[in-house]
């Protein structure tokens, strides 16, 4: 639930020792979850939607810039205040403390970015990162890179991790999203202190083979069609893009089929038209379905071609009939109403994949810290893009970058964020959204504890340039929803 507390100034701290008990009120009443894909074949499909027609879905993506740039401030009195005793969960691989230390930043490999199809039904990006969790499964990141705010549908479609990723390079894989866990109070009333979300993730897999099926999928009426086009585009589990569909005439079916249907009358040459009327010279006792029109003038038009001749194209006969001194010219056209179908036309995208294990054995995964006091040193990675207010396009969103600063208290009422943390910061909003808070970090080891993660920038002083980054506090609450989500299964796709 929404917490009230009055803000409190900025302070400095150190984490706690990682043995705590969990908190009291470990918030298991207030979290959400919902699937993302869950069935193997889904999660392959969603795999394959990614992977196809050369990666133009990854690559063509654009960063998710949904409620980013707001209006935020560094406040000096109040502040988020823990809920319970500080505690730290270890990263993958640092359960043991290590002493060695580096003088470089080393980026961690545990960042990377999330695909999804956003509510505009275009393929988009944000910032995210690997974390501790039982299976080793684990991703972090903000809510509303999970959660559908702007169409209010409960999640978005098509969710992939893609740790490391590079203009469609995906080393270690893609890992397909199983199972989304955030606070309730964000995904019921949208609450910006709670804009966070814990997402369980497939075993990775990478590519081995590609084809593309082109079947239409044919039915008899319209609107069996567009219900069934309707459902496709509906169903996240399925590859299928660019559908739509195609009126056809049924040449192996003369009338309507079923009775009722649509059907079209259709010119037809001579010869097809005698398959099913055999007896021409009476021109009578025609099949259902079938006919002749004819065109008559008493004068011989201009550019008559003889008696008894077909046009070029097959489909017209002329012949000439006397009527004793006259003679009568005559063109006959034949048709044939033949039934009328409907496809949905479209790529189905089938790729062969292998799978390449837990995220966490690839990559590693990044600690947890909560109730930790205001005040100490984070580094933020992420991929932040696009422009300052006054223009300046300082990042391009293709490589991973960091940021370093203290963590301070602060506001940002458009997105009822009253108990956020902030960061000083340049990282611009388009992809910076789920960029990691990295409390403690180990150039070495690559590990920290994850203790922040960005869901929105601010121009603080009014300069036009992005100067701030705001996170929710990470107290008792967020870690009541990361442990329903540290503890379940995943499994693999293939």
């Amino acid at each position: 639930m929404k917490r009230t507390l009055a803000l409190g100034g900025v302070a400095a701290g150190l984490l706690a020792a990682a043995a705590v008990a969990a908190p009291a009120a470990n918030a298991a009443g207030d979290t959400s979850s919902t699937p993302l894909a869950n069935t193997n074949l889904a999660a392959q499909q969603v795999a394959a939607f990614w992977y196809g027609e050369a990666k133009a879905n990854l690559i063509n993506a654009t960063p998710y810039n949904v409620e980013t740039t707001i209006p935020a401030k560094h406040v000096s009195t109040g502040g988020p205040s823990a809920d319970s005793k500080p505690g730290t969960v270890p990263a993958i691989g640092d359960e043991k403390k290590s002493t060695s230390k580096s003088k470089n930043v080393n980026l961690p490999k545990t960042t990377g970015k999330v695909f999804f199809i956003g509510a505009d039904h275009k393929p988009h990006w944000c910032s995210a990162t690997s974390v501790q969790s039982q299976y080793h499964n684990l991703v972090a990141t903000a809510g509303h890179c999970v959660y559908d705010t702007e169409s209010n549908k409960a999640t978005l479609d098509k969710w992939v991790f893609i740790p490391g990723y590079y203009q469609g390079k995906t080393p270690w894989g893609i890992y397909v999203g199983k199972q989304a866990f955030t606070h309730y109070d964000f995904d019921v009333y949208e609450d910006g202190d709670r804009d966070y979300a814990f997402v369980t993730v497939y075993n990775g897999v990478l590519p081995t083979s590609a084809s593309v099926s082109k079947d239409p999928l044919t039915f008899e009426t319209k609107a069996e069609a567009e219900k069934k086009k309707a459902e496709l585009e509906a169903d996240k589990s399925n590859g299928y893009s660019n559908l739509t569909i195609e009126r056809k005439v049924d040449t192996t079916t003369v009338g309507a089929a079923p009775a009722g249907s649509e059907f079209e009358k259709t010119y037809v040459t001579l010869d097809t038209w005698k398959k099913l009327n055999p007896q021409p010279a009476a021109w009578g006792g025609f099949k259902p379905n079938t006919g002749v029109t004819d065109a008559a003038t008493f004068n011989r038009p201009q550019g008559w071609p003889g008696n008894n001749k077909v046009s070029a194209d097959g489909k017209t006969y002329y012949f000439e009939v006397k009527f004793g001194r006259s003679t009568k010219y005559i063109t006959r056209t034949f048709w044939i109403n033949y039934d009328v179908d409907y496809s949905v036309v479209g790529k189905a995208l089938w790729i062969g994949l292998k799978d390449v294990g837990r995220l966490g054995d690839n990559v590693g995964g990044q600690g947890l810290a909560y109730n930790q006091k205001i005040g100490q040193p984070v580094f933020v990675f992420g991929y932040p893009s696009g422009s300052h207010p006054d223009g300046n396009h300082a990042f391009s969103g293709k490589t991973l970058k960091w940021s370093y600063g203290k963590t301070f208290a602060a506001t940002a009422p458009a997105i009822k964020g009253d108990e956020l943390v902030g960061v000083k910061s340049s990282f611009t909003s388009e992809g910076s959204i789920g960029s990691s808070w990295l409390l403690k970090y180990s150039s070495n080891r690559r590990l920290g504890y994850l203790n922040g993660v960005t869901i929105g920038v601010s121009d603080s002083d009014k300069n036009n340039r992005i100067d701030t980054s705001v996170s929710p506090y990470f107290d008792g609450e967020l870690y009541g929803v990361y442990s329903a989500a540290k503890a379940l299964w995943s499994g693999k796709i293939v």
